[in-house]
């Protein structure tokens, strides 16, 4: 302790501005301000046993507040760094994700506008005559369903009609069963 001691009071002390100093300079700082500290405790003039028990006390305990503080401080920023690294990975493969499908929207995008390039560039006699066939394709289709549906009308009546001539049968039977069993 005293070789301790006597270093502390042979080395000057610089201080420095908190924008120079670095975690682990502020560490060495704050240490020798502890063995200044206990330097000057030491030195108030009595040298029995139990000042130097009180002193050793003081720097065993500043020592292990010391050693707690710089451990805990490493382990804030090791989780920080670890968190920061989680981000930036997350950050990263997200933007991998999204560049990815505006690629595929882009391509999709390109094609799309050559279809429409090819469309409007086409012939117009061309353009006008697929539009004739498709309009003959449909008034075809709808005249088909229109005689369909004509026929189906005509076997509708014709079941009608049928239906009807049954029921008038069925009616005159009864009233010959009806005379007969009286």
């Amino acid at each position: 302790m005293s070789s301790l001691l006597s270093r502390n009071k042979e080395q000057p002390h610089i201080r420095k501005s908190p924008s120079d100093s670095s975690p682990a300079s502020t560490t060495a700082t704050t240490k020798g301000l502890r063995h200044e500290r206990l330097s000057r405790l030491s030195s108030s003039g009595s040298s029995d046993l139990s000042n130097d028990k009180s002193t050793s006390h003081a720097e065993s305990y500043f020592l292990r507040r010391e050693n707690r503080l710089s451990a805990k401080k490493k382990a804030e920023e090791e989780t920080a760094n670890n968190d920061y690294k989680k981000m930036y990975e997350k950050a990263i493969a997200t933007n991998q994700r999204l560049k990815s499908r505006l690629e595929i929207s882009k391509q999709e995008l390109s094609v799309i506008q050559d279809q429409l390039q090819r469309a409007q560039k086409g012939k117009p006699g061309d353009c006008g005559s697929n539009m004739l066939e498709t309009e003959k394709k449909e008034s075809w289709s709808l005249k088909k369903r229109i005689s369909d549906m004509e026929e189906q009308l005509k076997v509708k009546e014709e079941l009608k009609m049928e239906n009807q001539r049954l029921k008038d049968e069925n009616g005159a039977l009864i009233r010959v069963i009806t005379k007969l069993s009286k």
